[in-house]
């Protein structure tokens, strides 16, 4: 079954490849990297793994997730047949308001990275515990004690986000095959084990066979050696060509019950024979020894005419007595990832100051809201310019800001503003949607003044006009939502080819 090939040195000789019949790479997982290529394989649960190599032979088909020796829960929902990615999360007990236990680790973890990441977290301020211990023994055990005034529901999607709690992992199952590394799937993988596993069962049944018939053989010809005393002709013969020629000449009535040809080489096993043997034969026990080889040989040719059936009873019979040693430890459930920008905790105040134009967390001036790291601030200067920041510690801004708040691409901007050319008023409503980080836009064209910004979509706009010669109209209203949303980089309408001297928002 086993092929081998001659060691380095010729000296001894040693196999090619093992012959498995269960699917160890699945089972046990691997990892490794090459020039140009990497693969990533992700352990499985042994019987769930022989279940689809069942239903595979039955002509069906299981898929299979990865389970894991930490446990953990795992979202599976993009595995793509181990070639995707999966969301893992440790499991954790928050029946204690006041701290929170560790009980299992996402794979690819230790205890002490995890606790390594949450310290790390601590300490820049995205988890507020007092104090984490580790009583790990023979099941992982966690301790993280909370900080004074922070409860459990505050802080779990903060571990997730920040600490190694949470990890996504990302298998790639290229293989060796013919030789050549490919990208195969669990699917294919499973089939190429089951394909496999038939093959070898087959030769061993084919292997048992020819042994069987071999043993067979030689029992007959001790049989009939014995109880035929063939090996009395031999008595007076003198030399050993014909002692040799006299067994086989003895042997020549029963070929019919020999069956096979007799060589010279099953004299020479006759010959040893020794006599306290022949004296004690048993012919009733070399009888049944004979049915009973004769039976297992029926057996075997059963098993090789319906070897798929053969191969699915062997499976089954691992899985019944094995099933209870390999219960699933990884829960397997849909996940939503956890959002850093949400997970933060907003604890930096963020100032403006406006007689020196300054913005920031570390701005003394007047307080507009608590941020976090991770947000993203739109701020819009006087002059229309407006950009995207991370939290800014401290940056000018200028005087006179119109507008400073948290990204939101839903909210309408609502800004009247006076073309310089013309000193005509104008009215634009837009959402600001897309944006490059730290990158410099107008939501008025150039060569244009903003007049007003505000976000109340029902306000009233109320334009008082430059008194000329003739102008009898020296002021009017509009209703804000009469003007359609455009893109942010559209002109606005036009309200009156008049020059315009003040603009006033009621109702906002």
């Amino acid at each position: 079954i086993t092929e081998f090939l001659d060691s380095y040195d010729g000296r001894n000789r040693e196999p090619v490849t093992l012959p498995s019949k269960l699917p160890v790479l699945l089972a046990l997982g691997t990892e490794g990297i090459a020039v140009g290529m990497s693969t990533k394989i992700l352990p499985h649960n042994l019987i769930e793994l022989l279940e689809a190599e069942v239903a595979y032979l039955e002509g069906e088909q299981n898929l299979v997730y990865p389970d894991f020796p930490t446990g953990a829960i795992a979202d599976v929902s993009e595995y793509n047949d181990g070639n995707g990615k999966i969301l893992v999360r440790a499991k954790l007990d928050t029946s204690d308001d006041k701290r929170i236990l560790i009980k299992e680790i996402p794979f690819g973890t230790t205890t002490e990275s995890i606790i390594d990441s949450i310290e790390t977290a601590a300490k820049k301020g995205k988890l507020k515990i007092s104090g984490i211990s580790d009583f790990t023994a023979e099941n992982v055990e966690i301790e993280v004690r909370l900080a004074r005034g922070v409860h459990t529901d505050e802080t779990v999607d903060a571990l997730f986000a920040f600490t190694e709690c949470e990890t996504s992992i990302s298998p790639s199952l290229m293989v060796i095959k013919d030789d050549k590394p490919i990208v195969t799937t669990v699917t294919e993988v499973i089939q190429h084990n089951a394909d496999q596993l038939v093959e070898i069962l087959k030769a061993e049944l084919k292997l048992e066979e020819q042994n069987l018939k071999d043993k067979l053989h030689a029992r007959t010809l001790e049989q009939i050696f014995i109880e035929q005393r063939v090996y009395k002709k031999i008595e007076d013969k003198t030399t050993s060509e014909l002692v040799v020629k006299a067994v086989h000449d003895g042997l020549k009535p029963y070929q019919n019950e020999i069956k096979r040809e007799v060589t010279d080489e099953d004299v020479d096993t006759l010959l040893k024979i020794p006599i306290r043997r022949i004296s004690l034969y048993d012919i009733n026990k070399a009888k049944r020894e004979m049915q009973e080889i004769r039976n297992r040989l029926k057996q075997i040719k059963e098993h090789l005419s319906a070897i798929i059936d053969y191969a699915i009873s062997f499976l089954n019979g691992i899985i019944e007595k094995h099933r209870s040693s390999y219960p699933r430890k990884t829960e397997i459930r849909s996940l939503k990832k956890v959002d850093v920008r949400e997970a933060a905790q907003r604890n930096l105040k963020l100032r403006y100051d406006k007689d020196t134009g300054y913005l920031g967390y570390e701005v003394n001036g007047n307080l507009l809201f608590e941020v976090s790291n991770y947000d993203r601030i739109l701020v819009i200067r006087k002059s229309g310019a407006y950009s995207v920041m991370d939290a800014p510690e401290k940056v000018f801004v200028d005087k006179g800001m119109l507008y400073c708040g948290l990204v939101d691409k839903d909210l309408v901007f609502n800004v009247v503003y006076r073309e310089e050319s013309t000193k005509f008023p104008f009215v634009k409503r837009c959402k600001i949607e897309q944006f490059i980080l730290n990158k410099g836009y107008s939501i008025v064209p150039d060569d244009c003044t903003v007049m007003k910004l505000y976000t109340e979509p029902n306000a009233v706009i109320a334009v008082e006009y430059k008194p000329k010669p003739r102008l009898k109209v020296l002021e009017e209203t509009f209703n804000t939502s009469d003007f359609l949303v455009k893109g942010v980089k559209a002109a606005g309408v036009r309200l009156a080819n008049k020059e315009v001297k003040s603009v006033k928002i009621s109702g906002q």
